[in-house]
């Protein structure tokens, strides 16, 4: 067995003839093997058996020479790819699951039966450029460039791939080399296999935008440190999803779901703080702090769009003021292009955040500052963390949102980041409870969030009608002011509602 330890990055056409001087300039020697083709076909049953057990099986025919590789379930994380590797000469094109050691195979999976159903579901096909480079601290590392395509049925994907796997020696030079590849335009981090796009394609199953950013999958027995890698890791997967899901598709509202995986990564540095020293997340935050700088104007753009549709209440009304609609179309011409928006995922800037994320939770960063305190606290069961955790942060809420007082439009807006950041508290360790009673408490939370997120779109329309003599756009500002006491009006029943639920995690 071979454990991979590989990084994938996607790579345009124009990227392609630098990299030979890209890898020179970093190695100590470098061997150029020739070219190949590669022919793989993957198989699995009509009911998609290995894949949810998320096992890869192909076969590989190049030279006139076949084998059969079984790829089981791994770690992606950052573009990092670890995952357990099995190889095995094949005569003909026909696999044969039962050549395989029983050992490698999942408790109770019914090896036999799979076998019997096999049949192939998608091929990849594609030129291979191989470099072996040693650094010169000795490392060895592969450097693999994949051009061809993905095809399945009748439907074709193109493949444009670089890889490089760790093949002896430290873990850093592999991330040494990386920060130099992504301190390239037009080369960024992969999270998607060949193998996960081709069962995309051929089930036709895009890749779709997350309605929500839903909650970090945590085991009961978890300690605190093993969910602060958990939650990084979601938070990374997140982003990483919805970069793809824009160039697939772009749209704002994928964008939205990007902020949405940075916030939770930068929260879950302060919910584990117990941990996490602030110093050894201080250059992330500020990256972090920078790439959340960059997408701001996001929000404001989807309510801007969302107001301006024809299908929406307030189009009729926000449409009969020319000089309004002329301010927001002129505001909207200023937002970011896609073009922007691709060079911005193009990025060194943002692809070395990416990547810094990765070593971090790869090297384990954290536990550098760590004395006695942090280690106990660390295998601390985090079922037994977080009821004081959500305690303290909801009391904290509810001085600041007191029952018997009542909440002007100001007092939600200036309460805002403290919701939703308690709401994120929820994200990360929410799993641990169940899942009706969690739902119940955090409904009225969220429609609270969601009318705090409206009512900021109203206060800036009302800035923009603001400040201009013109009786139009004066009854559009009253219009607006009287739409704002309705929301709050909403929201402080939703509040007053939520009083009367009991906390899930009591």
């Amino acid at each position: 067995m071979d454990t991979e330890i590989e990084l994938k990055f996607l790579v345009s056409d124009a990227v392609i003839p630098l990299i030979p001087a890209l890898i020179t300039q970093f190695a100590k020697t470098v061997t150029n093997k020739p070219s190949r083709s590669l022919q793989n076909a993957y198989f699995d049953t009509p009911s998609r058996e290995l894949r949810a057990l998320d096992i890869g099986f192909r076969t590989r025919c190049a030279d006139n020479q076949c084998e059969q590789t079984i790829k089981l379930a791994g770690e992606v994380m950052g573009g990092l790819h670890q995952r357990p590797e099995y190889n095995l000469p094949l005569d003909g094109s026909r696999p044969d699951l039962s050549a395989f050691d029983a050992n490698i195979w999942p408790h109770g999976m019914q090896v036999n039966v799979i076998a019997q159903n096999l049949y192939p579901i998608f091929s990849t096909n594609f030129i291979r450029r191989t470099w072996l480079i040693e650094t010169n601290s000795g490392a060895k590392i592969e450097v693999v460039l994949d051009k061809g395509e993905v095809a399945a049925s009748a439907k074709v994907e193109p493949i444009c791939e670089l890889e490089i796997e760790l093949v002896e020696g430290s873990r850093n030079e592999l991330f040494t080399l990386a920060d130099i590849l992504v301190g390239q335009s037009n080369i960024r981090l992969g999270l998607y296999s060949k193998a996960a796009r081709g069962y995309r394609l051929a089930d036709e199953k895009p890749l779709k935008p997350s309605k929500s950013i839903g909650f970090v999958s945590l085991p009961n027995n978890a300690t605190q440190e093993q969910a602060l890698i958990e939650a990084i890791s979601f938070g990374i997967r997140f982003v990483q999803k919805h970069e793809q899901c824009y160039f697939d598709k772009p749209s704002l509202k994928t964008l939205k779901r990007v902020t949405d995986g940075i916030s939770l990564i930068r929260h879950t540095f302060w919910l584990f703080d117990d941990i996490v020293d602030k110093n050894t997340t201080e250059r992330l935050r500020t990256e972090l702090k920078w790439l959340l700088s960059e997408l701001a104007w996001v929000e404001n753009a989807i309510q801007l769009k969302t107001y301006t549709s024809k299908r929406h209440a307030y189009y009729k009304k926000i449409n009969s003021a020319p000089e309004l609609t002329q301010v927001i179309n002129d505001l909207k011409e200023l937002q970011p292009s896609i073009e922007d928006i691709n060079r911005l995922f193009h990025s060194a800037r943002y692809n070395r955040l990416l990547l810094s994320l990765t070593t971090w939770l790869v090297d384990k960063q954290w536990r550098k500052s760590w004395g006695q305190t942090q280690f106990q606290a660390a295998e601390q069961p985090v079922a037994d963390i977080a009821p004081r955790l959500f305690d303290k942060d909801w009391k904290d809420l509810h001085q600041l949102l007191p029952e018997q007082k009542t909440l002007t439009f100001k007092d939600y807006l200036n309460l805002r980041t403290r919701l939703e950041n308690s709401l994120l508290s929820g994200n990360c360790l929410g799993s641990l409870f169940e899942k009706d009673d969690r739902n119940e408490f955090r409904i009225p939370w969220l429609d609270i969030s969601h009318g705090m997120y409206e009512l900021s779109t109203l206060e800036y329309l009302k800035q923009l009608c603001a400040g201009q003599d013109d009786d139009e756009l004066a009854k559009i500002q009253n219009w607006l002011e009287k739409k704002s006491e309705y929301l709050v009006s909403a929201m402080e029943q939703s509040r007053l509602a939520s009083y009367k639920i009991s906390p899930y995690w009591l």
